[in-house]
């Protein structure tokens, strides 16, 4: 089981730091507001991949402890998790040459939903409901 959930955190996570960077780049192009010193390429497929692989341990954990129950509690808690790190976001002070910083957290917050969209959207192709 271990090694299907890493297998999924890794590819998961993968494919958000990928949409991100996507997302990224598209949301520059449109609002020509440029946040790659803050949040550089590296850093949101650094941040997903990280997000991944931290959810292929809590899952595997949760289904260990919580059998039946593990993967309800482990959706309901990396749900919550995801929204409770909106707050960096929303609290951080950007530098005072970035333009337009009100426009920061529309790029990033969505960003903080990637991790488990992708998880959610690639799970029953690893690992099999009970």
């Amino acid at each position: 089981m271990m090694k299907k959930s890493l297998a999924l955190g890794i590819i998961s996570g993968l494919l958000a730091g990928i949409a991100g960077v996507i997302y990224a780049r598209l949301y520059y192009s449109i609002n020509e507001a440029d946040f790659s010193p803050v949040v550089s390429t590296v850093k949101i497929i650094t941040a997903s991949l990280f997000g991944g692989v931290l959810a292929a341990i809590g899952y595997t954990l949760l289904d260990r402890w919580l059998k039946a129950r593990g993967e309800i509690v482990f959706n309901l808690l990396f749900t919550l998790i995801s929204f409770i790190t909106l707050l960096g976001p929303i609290a951080v002070r950007l530098p005072r040459n970035i333009d337009t910083p009100e426009l920061f957290p529309g790029m990033v917050i969505p960003m903080h939903f990637f991790p488990a969209l992708a998880w959610f959207t690639l799970k029953p192709i690893f690992i099999k409901s009970k």
